[in-house]
């Protein structure tokens, strides 16, 4: 079968589809700012430049389009019938990327969040969001736990410093 549009008009179309400020996006900012989060946006000097940063939760959250990383089982996913293998290939290298980028956060101490482009509609909406702000709350909670410390053994000696005082006669 084949695609229903050229190829220059699959091409007009795919071209002008934008990376950053996009709808889904622009959703998830608006309800965390009317709840009080503060963030910056696509922060140059993390891996990825995540869509949203949120420093006091050492949280990155990325609006993800089903389509562009190849959202499995989503009805949005759905391949071009045109240049099949191109397509294939270009989201393959996508979901790779975001996987790489995911780890180099980890490492770095961030905590990732991903949210689908098709979790945003209008149906499960609401939702997404709490449980979004839920997932952001307990990982506030969980960093600023109090730590556990372990009991040294009992040949281990405690020290406590002496206050002296000398007089001089």
């Amino acid at each position: 079968m084949t695609d229903k549009l050229t190829k220059e008009q699959r091409h007009r179309c795919m071209a002008a589809i934008k990376g950053k400020n996009t709808k889904p996006e622009l959703l998830v900012r608006k309800f965390l700012f009317s709840l009080g989060f503060r963030y910056r946006l696509h922060h140059p000097r993390l891996p990825g430049h995540p869509d949203i940063v949120l420093r006091k939760y050492k949280t990155v959250i990325f609006v993800n389009g089903c389509f562009w990383h190849g959202h499995i089982g989503c009805k949005s996913y759905v391949i071009p019938k045109s240049n099949v293998e191109f397509w294939e290939k270009k989201i393959q290298r996508n979901k790779t990327r975001d996987v790489e980028v995911y780890e180099k956060l980890a490492l770095m101490g961030w905590h990732c969040i991903t949210i689908w482009e098709c979790q945003l509609k209008p149906k499960v909406r609401q939702e997404t969001l709490e449980s979004l702000v839920n997932t952001l709350h307990h990982i506030y909670m969980k960093d600023r736990r109090n730590k556990d410390y372990e009991i040294p053994d009992e040949n281990y000696v405690v020290a406590a410093a002496e206050y002296t005082v000398e007089y001089e006669e």
